[in-house]
């Protein structure tokens, strides 16, 4: 089975690796070419454009930024649209609007294609260790066919039902996520205002029912000032606003006349989605999302 993949940032170099290592074989693309060097050593092919990378690829890999981005590397000039072949499949494996990843999985149906959604989490260690939760939104038999793709990719992997599943499933990891973030930020942040050793704090607080995935892997990171990034504050705004979205799109079905029951609805998603917004505009969205502290520290 030949392999495409395009994105090789953060997130797409480690898994690109991965499944070098499984032993696919592997053609890459990405729109900055040094990143793929690492990979070409280890012997994946180059294409030139995502549409040459489409002609010589089964099933092709896109791990992206936003909507607009995987939009144009499908459908743009010399985009995946105009070298994918019959038969083959897109597994989209970027975090963008559901209703857009049911749109373009419609579409390649055009060319007697086949699209899962297949969003992932785990951040960057996840990628690196083939950890990650992935989440499938698409045909099942579809699915199925894939399955030894992902499992070099990931742990946890769950057939969530038809295309854009995926996407509306990570969303709601994603708010969650954020949510549990801004609690860490802002548990440390109250620890160092009431005069703590936030170390202490942390050690016992972190087996009761305090404990979290947050806790445990970036509040260490908070405490050595270390703000690399496993994921860009910049992208969990990116994802809050997609959830926001969803939210507005379901409440405006639900009650028309009521456009602001989306936030009374959720006012966690309104909070999570502020903050994240306004660290964006302090300047921070390179950070890691644990780099949310630093908003607080501002504050004060």
């Amino acid at each position: 089975m030949r392999l495409g993949f395009i994105g090789l940032g953060t997130m797409g170099r480690p898994m690109a690796t991965r499944l070098l290592k499984a032993g696919f074989t592997l053609t890459v693309h990405n729109r900055t070419a040094s990143k793929a060097h690492p990979l070409l050593e280890m012997g994946a092919s180059w294409a030139s454009s995502p549409a040459e990378l489409a002609q010589t690829s089964d099933v092709v890999i896109t791990i992206l930024s936003d909507t607009p981005d995987v939009e144009a590397v499908l459908f743009g000039p010399k985009g995946i649209w105009e070298g994918i072949r019959p038969g083959s499949v897109l597994i989209e494996m970027s975090t963008i609007a559901p209703d857009a990843a049911v749109r373009f999985a419609q579409r390649l149906t055009e060319r007697a294609c086949e699209m899962l959604d297949a969003p992932v989490s785990g951040g960057e260690r996840g990628a690196i260790e083939g950890t990650l939760a992935i989440m499938v939104g698409g045909r099942e038999d579809v699915f199925h066919q894939c399955l030894p793709i992902l499992r070099a990719l990931g742990k946890t992997i769950v057939y969530t039902g038809p295309n854009g599943n995926g996407q509306k499933t990570k969303l709601v990891n994603q708010l969650i996520c954020a949510l549990n973030i801004v609690a860490v930020a802002e548990g440390i942040h109250l620890a160092e205002r009431l005069g703590l050793d936030v170390e202490t704090t942390l050690r016992a607080i972190s087996q009761g029912a305090a404990a979290s995935w947050m806790l445990a892997n970036l509040a260490p990171k908070i405490l050595q000032n270390d703000f690399t990034p496993g994921f860009k504050i910049a992208l969990q705004q990116k994802d809050l606003r997609l959830v926001r979205e969803a939210i507005q799109r379901t409440c405006g079905r639900e009650a028309p006349e009521n456009p602001d029951l989306g936030p009374t609805a959720f006012p966690g998603a309104e909070l999570a989605f502020r903050l994240f917004s306004e660290a964006l505009r302090e300047g921070l969205g390179e950070m890691g999302t644990q780099g949310l502290i630093v908003l607080y520290r501002h504050r004060a």
